[in-house]
């Protein structure tokens, strides 16, 4: 073969080894950004991922590079959840955050409308009605525009779907009373458990006379809370509730001063935090708090306010960690007490009436069980028994006072 031949033969292989080596590099540098490019496509699609084609690609990899990559993928498909979950959170927490403020105007939206005022003939007593309730002052620039509105409304919400019952009159004839004797009988009518609701009815006769008088507007209130005592239906209790705790807010923006309307208004929002969530609770707990402070202030001498707050302490002393951490992010601060806070509050209710209930012992033998002085709590106990059982808190309390003094005797 000639010489030259040799020359162009040896030149061609060069060529073509040079040719492949190329057509390699390109290869690798194409073929694996196409690959790279999969992965955020595969990420946007909330993990719906092809495992044939993975499969497929990963099994055209070699070795090591194979099981890494497969790795890879896999942390990738985590974060990717991960990152999801973090947003769907973010979410939640930003709509909870625009809700909770709007809480109030809500509702008083809800229990928003006028009422119709109907005389109730004594053939129709019996028969269901729908409940009254007053405006907010706080969604009217004065007394005299919420007169204008009728003052008593019903609640605008799923209870206008439904008639709660109303309990019948103590009286066939809606009798025309004095504010003076109305006060007297409501007040009397309310020391028996099954006077509560022919008082709240007397209320009701005459709302529309004494609307505007405070000491009339917190008895108002008060009935609300007694009915929601005697309900057992949990619509029913929500309504009674939220309309008492109206009627109280607008008693107490008249009659800043009158400690009745700020301690029936610390009771009803305890009432209404029964239906919330540990947010709210939290929130209608420091509310509660800050209004029997001023009703303690206003009445020193009244026990059913130390037998309150001797509750209130009590229940945050058993607080748990997260609902105190939950308090700290609302208001600042830990809210903090302690049994023996509560037994202080408790002992003053007792000095101040003695015997004064059923539940007030049974708080006091609680107390004195927490604090190991058993000899004390049975003592309490054995008081308890001397009592007589007249609403269905003294039975409940009568019950827990039983297995109080079981477990002290083990």
């Amino acid at each position: 073969m000639p010489h030259s031949t040799n020359k162009e033969l040896i030149l061609g292989i060069m060529v073509g080894t040079a040719g492949i080596s190329l057509l390699l590099l390109w290869y690798h540098k194409v073929r694996k950004p196409e690959r790279a490019m999969k992965l955020p496509k595969f990420l946007s699609l909330d993990n719906t991922f092809n495992s044939i084609t993975l499969q497929d690609e990963i099994h055209n990899d070699q070795g090591t590079t194979v099981i890494f990559q497969e790795r890879q993928l896999q942390i990738l498909e985590k974060l990717n959840e991960l990152l999801t979950n973090m947003e769907e959170l973010k979410e939640e927490i930003r709509f909870l955050k625009e809700t909770v403020p709007k809480l109030e105007e809500y509702i008083q939206d809800e229990l928003g409308g006028k009422i119709t005022v109907h005389k109730v003939s004594p053939q129709h007593r019996a028969r269901k009605r729908r409940l009254p309730t007053i405006q907010s002052s706080a969604t009217s620039n004065s007394s005299e525009e919420a007169e204008s509105e009728g003052g008593y409304i019903t609640a605008n919400t799923d209870t206008e779907e439904q008639s709660f019952p109303v309990p019948k009159a103590f009286n066939a004839l809606v009798e025309e009373l004095n504010l003076d004797v109305l006060l007297q009988k409501v007040d009397h009518l309310r020391m028996s458990e099954s006077g509560k609701s022919e008082s709240f009815e007397l209320l009701c006769d005459h709302k529309e006379k004494f609307r505007d008088e405070i000491e009339f507007m917190w008895r108002f209130a008060r009935a609300y809370g007694d009915m929601y005592e005697l309900s057992t239906n949990t619509q029913e209790k929500k309504h009674y509730a939220n309309i008492g705790r109206t009627l109280s807010e607008r008693a107490i923006n008249r009659a800043p001063m009158n400690g009745h309307c700020h301690l029936w208004y610390a009771v009803l929002c305890g009432y209404v935090s029964e239906f919330e969530g540990l947010q709210n609770k939290i929130n209608y707990g420091h509310l509660f708090k800050e209004h029997l402070d001023i009703a303690i202030k206003l009445l020193p001498e009244e026990p059913f306010l130390y037998y309150l707050k001797g509750r209130y302490c009590y229940t945050v002393s058993k607080l748990s960690w997260i609902e105190k951490k939950m308090a700290a992010t609302l208001f600042g601060k830990i809210p903090s007490s302690t049994v023996q806070e509560a037994l202080h509050n408790f002992l003053k209710a007792e000095e101040l009436c003695p015997g004064y209930s059923n539940p007030n012992y049974m708080y006091l033998a609680k107390c004195y069980a927490d604090l190991e002085e058993n000899q004390n709590a049975l003592k309490f106990c054995n008081l308890a028994l001397l009592l007589p059982t007249v609403t269905k808190e003294d039975k409940e309390a009568q019950k827990e006072m039983q297995k109080i003094m079981t477990s002290l005797k083990r």
